[in-house]
This record gives structure tokens, C-alpha cells and sequence, in this order.
């Protein structure tokens, strides 16, 4: 088995994380079991799979987002899905845009969950899931450590885990992270995005070998924010989903909830190569800047908490 990691890793990831993965893998018998290991998911029998699209950006809540949750809604059942979790950056509002416009009006068979794609000053993008009586504006509020955000998402009943965790630089849990910190960390997910479909196969890769070492579910979504791109990734859940504590319970459970999908090569840094890395520099300050101008909204709100 240690091999067969070893075979699948070296000499495909940037150091830092063939580092971190090789890392998990040592530590595997004292910090995993030692903290009680989850279980093995099983696939359970004669159960229908429901398919959702679990990354998904829409217009009204992205910045850098194309498509309207309307338009987003009708290409996935197009393509065959059941439901989606609309996950805009640090923003409910695609989902409030579902919630005032078309629930309960149209595509009733068609199930929209609530997340968001959080920025933590510290750990890259983080997927959380809250259940649908919980509201946090907190969550709107760029800017929180990783182990804060952990903190206040379990303590209020939701699940998170880290988005293309192996991607790039600012963007993502292992190549954000200070090192010393990603494995005390890795074992408070709930779950991980194993598929994006706008990340590289290296990058899914690395994913999923992180995924089984910890045992963790994995989601797969296609981080569309154009429609060419929307239903490229997918996660199979062979439990009747109709809420977001639904999912909770299910990614809880962790038995058979598969993903996979097809590449999209349309992104912005295929397109412009190694320029690309002047726009993840910028995301640096991006982020810093907007983590400071909410730090006295942040702290408002994690008083109110208290």
C-alpha cells in the first residue's frame, strides 16, 4: 500500500505537496486511527443515485460569474442532474436569487442547496455546507483562519472541506497553509473536493490521494462560472437529498458518494499560460485588502456569536 502512494505521487506535485501527501501517509496509524478512523464508504444496494453539480458560481453571486442561477438550473437538468450547490464566493446572494425568483415556481423536481466557496486568509477556498435554518452573515465576511472558520461551522451544525486542494498558490488548502499546520487540520474536514473540473488531472490526482488517506468523501463539481462549463464534474449521493442537513447527513455518514467528470479547457489560465501567474499574485493582495476592510464587520459578528 505504501508503495502504490509513493508510485502514484512522486515526481508528479510541486514539493510542498508531494511533502504533505507523503507526510499524511507516515502519520496515517497515529493520527487518523488514532482519533478513530472513519469508515470505509460502502455503495449501498438498490439505492437511486442522485447527481449534483457541487461548485457551482452564478451571476448574481460571483463577481467573475456569467451565468444566471435560472440559466445555470435549466442546462443542468438538460444534462441530467438532480440538484446543485450553488457555492459563490463569499456570497449568498445566487442562492437568494433562487429563493425570491423561482423556488417553488419552477424546476420543482430540481433541488438547490446552499454553500459557499469561503476565502480564509490562510488556507485557500473552503466549500461549507450549513443546515437550512442556520444564517450566518459571517460567512459573507472574507478573511477568517482556517481553524476559526472550522471552529464556527461545526459548532453550528455544518460540514466544510477544502476546494481543489491541491490548485494553486492562494487558492487552495496545500499550497496555502503554512505546512507545520496542514495535517492538525486535514483531520477536522468533513470532506474534500476530489474532482474540478477546471483543475489539472495532476491536480484531481493529488486530490483523491488525500482523500484516501484520510478517508474522506469527495465531491466533485465543475466550478463553472461560463455555461460551456456547467455539469463537467459530478457527485453521485445514494441518499434522497432535499435540504442541505440531508447532505450533511449523508457526507456524515460517508457511504458511497462518488465523483468524477470531464476536463475544461476554456479556463482564463489556459488561455493566457504563464501570465496566469501575475493574476494569483494579485489574488494575494486581493484578498488581504478585502480581509482588512471587513475586519471590523468580522469582529461585530463573531461577538455576537459569543
Amino acid at each position: 500500500m505504501q508503495e502504490s502512494y509513493r508510485q502514484a505521487l512522486g515526481g508528479i506535485y510541486p514539493v510542498p505537496v508531494l511533502f504533505f501527501a507523503k507526510a499524511l501517509y507516515a502519520m496515517r496509524e497515529s493520527v487518523i486511527l488514532g482519533m478513530g478512523q472513519r469508515r470505509k464508504p460502502q455503495e449501498k444496494e438498490g439505492t437511486k443515485q442522485m447527481k449534483f453539480d457541487m461548485h457551482c458560481h452564478t451571476k448574481e453571486g460571483s463577481m467573475d460569474g456569467k451565468v444566471p442561477i435560472e440559466d445555470f438550473i435549466a442546462e443542468l437538468i438538460r444534462k441530467g442532474f438532480d440538484g446543485m450547490l450553488v457555492s459563490d464566493h463569499n456570497s449568498y446572494n445566487g442562492y437568494r436569487a433562487w429563493k425570491r425568483n423561482i423556488k417553488d415556481q419552477k424546476y420543482k423536481d430540481f433541488v438547490v442547496l446552499k454553500g459557499i466557496e469561503y476565502d480564509t486568509i490562510d488556507a485557500g477556498h473552503i466549500l461549507v455546507i450549513m443546515p437550512e435554518t442556520i444564517k450566518l452573515k459571517i460567512l459573507e465576511l472574507r478573511g477568517l483562519p482556517v481553524q476559526i472558520l472550522i471552529d464556527i461551522v461545526h459548532k453550528n451544525g455544518g460540514i466544510l472541506g477544502p476546494a481543489h486542494p491541491c490548485g494553486e498558490k492562494y487558492l487552495s488548502f496545500t499550497n496555502t497553509l503554512k505546512k507545520r499546520n496542514q495535517m492538525a487540520v486535514m483531520n477536522q474536514f468533513d470532506f474534500l473536493e476530489g474532482f474540478n473540473a477546471c483543475e489539472s488531472v495532476d491536480s484531481n490526482h493529488c486530490a483523491k490521494v488525500l482523500a484516501e488517506m484520510y478517508a474522506l468523501p469527495t465531491f466533485g463539481g465543475s466550478d463553472a462560472h461560463k455555461t460551456d462549463c456547467i455539469g463537467m464534474a459530478y457527485t453521485d449521493i445514494p441518499e434522497k437529498i432535499s435540504c442541505e442537513s440531508d447532505l450533511i447527513r449523508a457526507v456524515k455518514l460517508g457511504e458511497g458518494i462518488k465523483c468524477g467528470g470531464s476536463y475544461y479547457r476554456g479556463t482564463t489560465k489556459e488561455k493566457i499560460g504563464k501570465a496566469n501567474n501575475i493574476l494569483v499574485q494579485s489574488f494575494w493582495f486581493y484578498n488581504r485588502l478585502g480581509s482588512l476592510y471587513r475586519h471590523h464587520r468580522r469582529k461585530a459578528e463573531m461577538h455576537k456569536m459569543v
